[in-house]
């Protein structure tokens, strides 16, 4: 049975300033008496979503993956009727539930319980219903001291919490999740994924919009990858992140000019990655367990940049960090100068389990507030398990074993 059917489904925005369609007094005495005013700059069109068609049954939980700018949160922001598509159709069979952005139908001057109420009503649900779920919903928000204090006051993770807690305990039948579990803790997420998967069991539908690849492969069966507004893919998950991974590596694997995913001022763009053997003479096409290796970053800076931050992570396929460093961990930052540069990190005796992982590097110019240039997933790192002395190769292979090996002895 369907639960969501979308017909080729478009949304067009016009980029630029629009000319205003009335005019003030100020206006017609200006144009009467004055100079007349530039003309508007020419305004631009973007497809945010071109040509969609999907179908959802009843009862899935579908994950939706891609590029920032894809078209994800539009296309959710379609479902929800917060906004209309350009050209489409876009049918949902049942209530739905959104959570889009952190306190979306909240009011600021009102307290958690009045906003339970006033979020209910806004998705549809009776006063007898709200009243039956609520002990359940305050219990899941753990705002249970804070539930008669105006909602203005509290943070954006209890903000976050509460409406999860309302969308998701008042039975809606379709219920649209964008990628606000982020401000969530550890714990508090967890706790979403199996809320969420509750409901997929019940029946009900789940469309879950996330950059957290380990959440979508563990709740949903099926995924679509959209990319330039479009859905590129659209099959069973592990597939779908597959690609995306694939896709996500640039035209050369460590050639870095050409990327076109990153952010940043673009004050000092990172142009290459190299990973080396330990003293940077040669290449390393792998990284035995537990050896040395220099990752060199190859840049080019457009202006001088005092006291900039490098840094990389390594991350696993799931676009998860298993480790990050940076140059002022050891109170090192650079001067970067106009022109092109380069600069090396040594890694010592990485304890990361075998296996393929991607990288993430950055450039950041003011510490904590801006990057100059910020990619991720890129390129591929094989750690392989060589041979370190009294540990048992076999055991670093097995599964489940996690990212990082622990140095612990075991004794009688």
């Amino acid at each position: 049975m369907l639960s969501v059917q979308v017909e080729n489904l478009s949304k067009r925005y016009q980029l630029g300033s629009a000319e205003r369609n009335y005019r003030t007094l100020r206006d017609r005495l200006a144009g009467m008496f004055g100079p007349k005013p530039p003309a508007a700059p020419d305004r631009r069109t973007l497809w945010a979503l071109r040509g969609v068609n999907l179908e959802i049954q009843q009862g899935e939980a579908i994950g939706v993956i891609g590029h920032n700018g894809a078209g994800k949160s539009t296309l959710l922001k379609i479902l929800s009727r917060i906004t209309e598509p350009t050209e489409g159709v876009a049918r949902l069979y049942g209530r739905v539930a959104s959570l889009l952005e952190v306190g979306t139908g909240f009011h600021p001057e009102l307290t958690g319980r009045d906003n339970i109420f006033l979020n209910g009503a806004i998705l549809g649900m009776s006063r007898a219903e709200i009243r039956r779920n609520f002990d359940a919903i305050v219990a899941f928000a753990e705002v249970e001291r804070f539930l008669d204090t105006a909602v203005k006051h509290y943070s954006s993770g209890m903000y976050v919490r509460l409406a999860f807690a309302v969308a998701a305990h008042l039975t809606p039948e379709i219920l649209l999740v964008d990628e606000v579990l982020a401000v969530g803790d550890m714990e508090f997420q967890r706790r979403c994924l199996g809320r969420m998967n509750e409901v997929a069991r019940s029946g009900r539908t789940v469309f879950f919009v996330s950059h957290n690849l380990a959440s979508i492969e563990a709740l949903c069966a099926r995924s679509i990858l959209m990319s330039g507004g479009q859905i590129v893919e659209d099959g069973p998950t592990a597939q779908v992140l597959a690609r995306y991974t694939t896709q996500r590596t640039g035209e050369s694997m460590f050639d870095l000019r050409a990327f076109a995913d990153r952010e940043g001022t673009g004050h000092a763009r990172i142009t290459g990655i190299e990973i080396l053997s330990e003293d940077g003479s040669a290449p390393a096409d792998a990284v035995e367990f537990g050896a040395s290796f220099r990752l060199r970053m190859h840049y080019e800076a457009t202006q001088r940049l005092s006291g900039a931050i490098l840094g990389f992570a390594l991350l696993t396929e799931k676009n998860e960090r298993v480790f990050f460093t940076e140059s002022t961990d050891l109170g090192k930052s650079f001067e970067i100068a106009v022109g092109s540069a380069s600069a090396d990190c040594l890694v010592r005796n990485p304890n990361v389990v075998p296996g393929s992982y991607r990288l993430e590097v950055w450039i950041n110019e003011i510490a904590g507030v801006a990057y100059a240039d910020h990619m991720r997933m890129i390129g591929s790192v094989e750690i392989v398990p060589g041979t370190p002395q009294g540990l048992s190769v076999a055991s670093l292979t097995t599964a489940g074993r996690g990212y990082v090996y622990i140095d612990a002895e075991w004794m009688s």
